[in-house]
């Protein structure tokens, strides 16, 4: 399947868009000398939403299987600040063997809009050689249930 990642010259995706949805706090050490959450923050949140999913949908974090990150992206369209909380939602763009490309929403409470659209390309290893493995089986029917359509 062809990722469905946001083509940055047309619409940014809805929150309906998203499979899975997840409400976090901003703090006040988020935001910068600009006076709104600093980019960076947004991929601790992307790390936080992926891997809390695949924790809850039987990844073990300690096993011998883990998820690399060996690309990452983020666009912005609109500020958020603390003490805003932000909603972020979550679907797969494309599943492979060994990879998952997840793509992530951010929603301000008050906009249909995303404030920020990200994605990040997992590849599954094994954690002593280091060498590509199959998603692994707990993850990837709850994977295939977050394929975006």
């Amino acid at each position: 399947m062809a990722s469905s990642a946001h083509d940055p010259g047309g619409a940014p995706p809805s929150r309906d868009d998203y499979v899975h949805h997840r409400v976090l706090d901003t703090r006040w050490r988020d935001n910068d000398v600009y006076g709104h959450v600093n980019n960076v923050v947004y991929y601790s949140w992307f790390d936080t939403v992926v891997n809390d999913w695949m924790i809850d949908h039987g990844l073990d974090i300690h096993g011998d299987v883990v998820g690399f990150v060996v690309s990452s992206g983020c666009d912005y369209y609109a500020p958020v600040a603390f003490p805003d909380p932000v909603e972020l939602g979550l679907r797969v763009g494309r599943l492979g063997r060994s990879s998952v490309v997840w793509e992530l929403g951010v929603f301000a409470a008050d906009r249909i809009e995303p404030v920020a659209t990200g994605r990040f390309v997992h590849v599954f290893v094994d954690r002593s050689t280091g060498k590509p493995v199959p998603v692994p089986h707990p993850l990837r029917p709850g994977i295939e249930g977050l394929v975006a359509d």
